[in-house]
Formats: C-alpha cells, structure tokens, sequence
C-alpha cells in the first residue's frame, strides 16, 4: 500500500509509492522507445492494460476492444490506490496515512504515430472533455480534496511510453504548489477585492509583450515571472475558478488555444520534451471565488540544480517577453509546409 508522509517543516506531502516497483537500482535505467506492435496502448493490445473506465468508441464496438478513439483506465502501475481507507495516524512528530486516491490514464488517439499537435480540434476538444467526465465523477468521492490533470510529453519530461496520453490523480490533500497559489491569490482578493488573475490578463492584453496568441475566451502568455525558458500559461478571460465552470462551447476554443501553443513551441524549439499540467480549484461544493483556473506548459530546457533546490529561486536565461515574440512571430502554415517537404529533400 503506498504512503503519503508529510514534512514536519514545510508541510509538503510525499508519497511513497512502493506500486511503482522503483528499486534502488533500477534509477540509473534508461528506458526504451517502444514499437507500435509492442505498445500496450495501442488498438489490439486492450488486455495489455486495465478494463477502461471510459472510452469514446464506434457503438458497434465492444467494451476493451479496438474501434475507440479515446480511452481512459486506471494506472497498471498507480501512485496512488483508489481501494481502502486514508488512516491518518501520527508516528512522534510526524504525519502519515495511506496511499489513496486515484491515478488513471488517457489514451489520447489510438494512432502510435500522433500526439496532441497532430491531432484535428475536435479530437483534442475530446481529451479535454474527457478529463471533464473523470473529473466529475471522482470530486463525489468525499475521500478526494482535489484532482491534478498532466501530460509528460518526451522521455527527458518523464514519459515512460511514447504514445500520446495523459494522466489523471486525485489525492486525499491538497498538494503544496496549489495551496501557495491559493494563499496569494486570496491575499491578493483581501487586498483589492479582485482575482489578481483577472488582473494579470488585463494587464498582458495592455502590454501585449508577453502574449503568444488570444483565442477569443483564452489568452496564451509567457507569465511575467517564468520558472523556466519559454514556460507558457493558458488562461480564461473570463474569471472561472472551475476547470468544470468552461461552457461547451469553451471547450473547442481551449483545445484550439493548447493546440496552437503546442505548435508554436514544437515549431520554436523543435520538439522538445515538456511537462503541461491542469491548476484547478480544490473539489468544493461552492467555487473559491478569488481563485482562477489556468494550464501551464513548461518545456524541458534547463535542469534544476542545487541553487533551485537549496533556495527556492530558479534561474532562467530567457526573458519572457524574447520567448513571447518568438513563439508569436511564428509562421504555423508556412512552418507546417516545411514539414512536408523536409521528408522528400531527404530522400532525393
């Protein structure tokens, strides 16, 4: 049963996850690229993984049989288990209870061959409907206080499997990183009685140095203060706190809003590995008015060393508003034309 232990210091919680069969001397391994015949996410290969919890399929299929265009199960290797109960109990000064939650992936397309920017909009407007659906169903679950939706895209971003997907945990807490969020935007709200993300996007459309594109009910930026190089956020223009507050029809314009910064950062940095990951509020019968849901994407550029991690401050050799001109400046049709023609130069 996997643990969660919590630092009597900072108050961050681990998990201690003995499912993922991690040994000491497995962490020097370098995995390898699997093949389409041998990708157990791949149509044909349904036993290969655990019975789906949802699939959008053709209505002549079957259940855990090929003829889906997306599918969701649970993590053959989780994190965190869904069965038992939380137990929290005190061991001296510090804190532990068991592993529960819940941890489940989303088979994105059941091409081997396509991630997300290869995809048509209404194929990705299906993942991010998809994640919507598992949402609502597991905030019932009084064991849950809030749900983190990722993508690791890339070997370098911890993607153990090449074919698209994403995951989905929910967890008996809420993590840290989102708790530090909350705590400043309710600061924020106390003081000026505003969402500061609201104001952050009215001060970017005024500036307009650090936007990469606006989709209308989203604006794509490079944040005022990145972590990393070329770190991008995804942000209603509407304040909602709610990943679940997105109209229907919102949900297209966002899967053209992630497809299109997808894009532009494949195109800027050719590919490169990155970590996106969904900041909602906490599972909460009423919305927490001074917060304001966003996805953040953050390539894999620079490694966090030991100035990062002894002071909390990180490094980044590139100003948000170089990265934003670039990515902004980006010719997709005519880059996309490049592509094309790239395959029949190299075989003339």
């Amino acid at each position: 049963m996997p643990e969660l232990r919590k630092d009597p210091v900072t108050g961050r919680w681990v998990i201690i996850s003995t499912e993922r069969g991690k040994r000491p001397t497995s962490f020097g391994a370098v995995s390898k690229r699997t093949a389409a015949s041998m990708c157990p996410f791949c149509p044909g290969h349904e036993e290969n993984t655990p019975p789906e919890i949802l699939a959008y399929r053709k209505s002549s299929s079957e259940p855990n049989r090929p003829g889906w265009s997306l599918r969701v199960m649970p993590n053959k290797y989780p994190a965190l288990k869904i069965e038992g109960s939380l137990d929290r109990e005190p061991m001296g000064i510090y804190d532990k209870m068991n592993g529960i939650g819940a941890h489940e992936v989303i088979i994105e397309t059941p091409d081997h061959a396509r991630d997300m920017v290869d995809m048509t909009d209404e194929e990705v407007r299906d993942v991010f409907w998809a994640y919507r659906e598992r949402m609502m169903d597991l905030q019932r679950d009084r064991r849950f206080r809030y749900i983190l939706v990722f993508k690791n895209h890339g070997e370098a971003a911890g993607a153990s499997l090449e074919h698209a997907h994403s995951q989905l945990i929910a967890t008996p807490i809420v993590p840290k990183r989102v708790v530090e969020e909350l705590t400043g935007a309710q600061k924020y709200w106390d003081f000026k009685e505003r969402c500061i993300f609201c104001d952050i996007i009215r001060q970017e459309l005024t500036d307009g140095r650090r936007i990469v594109s606006d989709h209308d009910a989203f604006l794509t930026v490079q944040p005022f203060a990145p972590r990393f190089p070329f770190e991008t956020w995804i942000l209603p223009k509407t304040h909602q706190s709610s990943y679940l507050d997105m109209s229907d029809a919102e949900v297209l314009v966002l899967a053209r809003a992630v497809k299109d910064a997808l894009l532009r950062l494949k195109a800027a940095l050719n590919d490169p590995p990155f970590n996106f990951m969904l900041h909602t509020q906490p599972i909460s019968k009423d919305p927490v008015e001074h917060y304001h849901w966003h996805f953040e994407i953050i390539p894999k550029l620079t490694r966090v060393a030991g100035f990062e991690w002894g002071s909390g401050f990180y490094i980044n050799p590139t100003p948000p508003e170089e990265s934003a001109a670039f990515m902004r400046d980006i010719d997709l049709e005519q880059w996309a034309l490049r592509q094309k023609s790239e395959p029949a130069r190299k075989d003339s």
